[in-house]
């Protein structure tokens, strides 16, 4: 992450953070939240009461590093609360995710 930006591990952006740690996706829909140990968190039954936002400019590719270390262990997270790049990764997709080329129909 390099705030406000949130990236994937390939470099591609997947999404941006307000301040108060409120997570959303490129398309400005709300995704979740950050817990203590930055995982981005999200309730299983999400009401939708949270309005969709104006993502921030696009910023530049990110390469990441070729090697990165182990994440520490995460604490248990009760049924109703899910771990989104886990269990939901499909709510935060790339820009381009979505773009099709000429041959493909």
């Amino acid at each position: 992450m390099i705030y406000p930006y949130i990236f994937n591990a390939v470099g591609e952006w997947i999404g941006w953070a307000t301040l108060d740690k409120q997570v959303y996706s490129v398309f400005g829909q709300y995704v979740g939240w950050f817990s203590q140990d930055w995982r981005i968190l999200r309730r299983r039954a999400e009401e939708f009461d949270h309005p969709q936002r104006t993502p921030p400019p696009a910023p530049a590719r990110f390469i990441p590093p070729a090697t990165v270390p182990l994440p520490p262990l995460m604490a248990e997270l009760k049924y109703e609360t899910v771990d989104v790049l886990d269990e939901m990764p499909d709510i935060m997709p790339t820009l381009d995710a979505f773009a099709f080329s000429d041959d493909e129909g």
